[in-house]
């Protein structure tokens, strides 16, 4: 650090400064290389100690979460603790690719919402791979693949991806973890010819609808596939627009007319990471489960009475129909804990003896960015 009062140019402060960094940027380059050595041997590790035959897996979300955590919890600033964050999910990312490439399903094409978020979860290292649709996404995990799919499941304005939940009915994947997006839209074209058309995604239209009605009134709003999609058709339809991220904005050559024009400023999207591996306590995890209730009067209530008496806090419940009868309703609840927890067991148990069906889904990390 440069002394105080002394007698010195600008010129010579800054190169003292410019020779303190380049001396911090090489310790910090041979942290990150023995961090990186560090990875490689626990890969050697793992296969070391592997049955044969045994499939080794490299990718523990419960650690990486506590890796996170303990990041933001001993940052002193003056970065942010998420900048912090990020900066270690990207080390991370690195080297775990040392170890082997995370392969991840996402529900597509290029430039969604939703591959941001498996970006932001995963780190550039992951190698990411389109679908058309969630099914799709589920598909590609039960068959390897690829290890991890990551789909939307809710909005703090739209609500409740239901294809997401209605993937659970058939498959056997469990839920790894989550992760939340803050959502900004874009109003997006090329060209000068006025707007007859905007396209976007169904939840996209409702999380803009007060936007659209003040700024584009009577102009027709088409629901495609994905806000990616929108993009790509707004660039080669004269006179429309679409309604999507920065990234489809760059990828399709779209000038970006609106900049966040979502209705609410707070608009988060929530994703679950899917796979076929169980994932360990993290110490901060939520669980969620499946369950359909018996044909009687107040049978939800004898569903959550249980979480009241155990004094577990639910942090979500929704309603989709049964795919056994007219009528019939599953109930999906998440709740704050691990499935291994003293007191969560003995819940578990006691659910599968209220319920007609019962599945579940996973315990995972809650987000920790």
């Amino acid at each position: 650090m440069i002394a105080a009062g002394t007698d010195m140019s600008e010129a010579q402060e800054l190169e003292q400064l410019r020779q303190s960094i380049d001396a911090i940027d090489q310790q910090i380059h041979e942290l990150i290389n023995q961090r990186a050595q560090c990875a490689q041997s626990v890969a050697e590790v793992k296969q070391k100690y592997a049955a044969p035959g045994e499939s080794v897996v490299f990718y523990r979300p419960e650690r990486e979460a506590q890796v996170l955590r303990k990041v933001m919890a001993r940052n002193q600033g003056p970065l942010s603790d998420e900048s912090v964050a990020r900066l270690f999910r990207e080390i991370m990312s690195q080297c775990l690719a040392l170890e082997e490439p995370v392969k991840v399903a996402y529900l597509g094409p290029e430039g969604t919402f939703t591959q941001q978020a498996a970006i932001k979860h995963f780190g550039h290292a992951v190698v990411c791979q389109s679908q058309m649709s969630i099914a799709d996404v589920f598909r590609d995990v039960e068959s390897g693949c690829v290890q991890y799919g990551v789909v939307p499941v809710e909005n703090s304005t739209e609500g409740v991806v239901t294809h997401t939940l209605d993937g659970f009915f058939e498959s056997n994947l469990h839920i790894c973890g989550e992760v939340t997006l803050r959502i900004h839209h874009h109003f997006m074209a090329r060209g000068d010819a006025p707007i007859t058309r905007i396209f976007s995604h169904a939840q996209s239209l409702g999380q803009c609808r007060l936007w659209l009605d003040q700024h584009y009134p009577g102009v027709e709003r088409v629901a495609v596939s994905s806000n990616a999609e929108a993009a790509r058709l707004a660039s080669e339809t004269p006179g429309t627009a679409a309604i999507a991220g920065e990234v489809a904005a760059e990828l399709y050559q779209l000038e970006i007319r609106h900049a966040k024009i979502e209705d609410r400023p707070d608009n988060t999207t929530r994703f679950l990471i899917v796979g076929q591996q169980e994932t360990l306590p993290s110490g901060d995890d939520k669980t969620s489960v499946m369950v359909s209730s018996r044909n009687q009067p107040g049978a939800l209530y004898l569903l959550l009475e249980p979480f009241r008496q155990s004094g577990i806090s639910l942090t979500r419940i929704e309603t989709r129909p049964s795919r056994s009868g007219t009528w019939n309703y599953v109930f999906f609840i998440d709740f704050e804990g691990h499935r291994d927890d003293a007191d969560i067991a003995p819940l578990l148990e006691q659910l599968q003896g209220l319920a007609a069906d019962f599945k579940w889904l996973g315990s995972y990390p809650q987000a920790a960015l």
